[in-house]
């Protein structure tokens, strides 16, 4: 049995809290009954909220899929502010006459399984208790992610997905995509992301999590909706912040300077020691913003399925696996990512063609560290175009 009903009527209370789309674009839910988990079991009843702009052609070959980052959501496109790069996430990107020209394609993107913008996970009602999974919701993976994406994706009959874009997380599903299901991309854009994270960044994401879970309002991951560990929340969002960044445009932005604004509180409301410099007051106001429109338990579950991805897993090597991909293959590295770094992103760009692959690398000359893919429109359209432009 499936479904698909309107967002505002599908969602529950827990759920709500974090719906922050603009009045005007459409969202919807789509449910169906079950998905097998690469690590075993199933989940039960899982539902994908989406948004999509433009038509399916007649052959049903030209659906472009965006996959979104750790703490996005479904909304990549604002029809009512479409100018404004802040409103959809890659509104700059996606539009009529834009890169991914919505009078040729049909753009879809869902937000992630786990994820808190109305798809299921830890806040969803689990249908075997009537209660909220929190902590009792599985562990998944970015496989697990791109399957339900797929059961979506076949849910609007589309015979061939035209593109798979995104970055970061959003990359490491393209990825997948690419070696999951080679006989459905055409072209595939895996934007600073690479086969397996870095032993550095896991360890940076497993600060986070201790910084969530030690918060005494964590509570076991038992929380009440507003009343949640937001103090770890925005300290794990403080620590992410820097990592996004680099030091050259921390150096250009902040430097020594002292803070203009003191009243954003520090998370917990903990005292300035002596003058607060603005690079402080700037994590401050990142960490609260996100404690106010993310769960923090979505926050663990989907950065630990951004530590344990590797493509290469189920299959006899990385080669056997990158060998699946079947697609024109774009890889964008950002000189300053301090993350992601270019020269692994190269490095896996240099390996499937190395295999056979047809794939190519760009780089981003940005000092805006990871987030150049948020920031960076005009490079980005020009690097995307190189693929999004070429023939089949």
């Amino acid at each position: 049995m499936v479904a698909q009903v309107e967002y505002s009527t599908q969602l529950d209370t827990l759920n709500a809290r974090h719906s922050q789309h603009a009045p005007g674009n459409q969202v919807f839910t789509y449910t169906f009954d079950s998905l097998l988990l690469q690590n075993g079991g199933q989940l039960a009843s899982v539902t994908l909220a989406y948004e999509t702009w433009g038509s399916l052609n007649a052959e049903a070959d030209n659906a472009v899929l965006i996959t979104h980052a750790l703490t996005g959501n479904a909304h990549a496109r604002d029809n009512e502010r479409p100018d404004d790069p802040k409103a959809g996430w890659w509104n700059p990107l996606i539009g009529p006459g834009r890169l991914f020209d919505t009078s040729r394609y049909f753009v879809i993107c869902s937000n992630v399984l786990g994820g808190c913008y109305g798809s299921t996970g830890p806040t969803s009602l689990n249908p075997a208790t009537g209660h909220p999974y929190r902590m009792d919701f599985p562990v998944v993976t970015m496989r697990d992610i791109v399957r339900a994406q797929h059961a979506l994706v076949e849910h609007f009959g589309v015979r061939e997905l035209a593109m798979v874009a995104g970055g970061s997380i959003g990359g490491q599903q393209a990825l997948e995509w690419a070696v999951t299901y080679p006989e459905m991309v055409q072209k595939v854009a895996v934007i600073a992301a690479t086969a397996a994270l870095t032993a550095q960044a896991i360890a940076f994401n497993e600060v986070q999590r201790q910084a969530i879970m030690l918060d005494p309002l964590w509570q076991g991951g038992n929380y009440e909706p507003d009343r949640g560990p937001d103090a770890g929340l925005a300290i794990a969002r403080m620590l992410a912040m820097i990592t996004y960044q680099s030091e050259e445009i921390m150096e250009q932005r902040f430097a020594r300077k002292p803070a203009w604004n003191t009243t954003t509180p520090a998370p917990g409301g903990s005292p300035d020691l002596g003058k607060r410099f603005d690079v402080e007051s700037y994590l401050y106001h990142q960490g609260n913003i996100l404690a106010r429109r993310f769960d923090a338990n979505s926050y663990l579950y989907l950065s630990r399925a951004m530590d344990s991805y590797d493509v290469s897993e189920g299959y006899p090597s990385l080669d056997a696996a990158l060998r699946r991909i079947r697609s024109k293959a774009l890889f964008v590295g950002i000189r300053s990512d301090f993350l992601f770094p270019a020269v692994h992103v190269r490095w896996l760009a240099e390996k499937v063609r190395a295999l056979g692959g047809d794939a190519t690398y760009v780089e981003l000359d940005s000092p805006h560290g990871h987030d150049a893919f948020l920031k960076e429109w005009e490079q980005m359209t020009d690097a995307l175009d190189r693929i999004v432009s070429e023939e089949r």
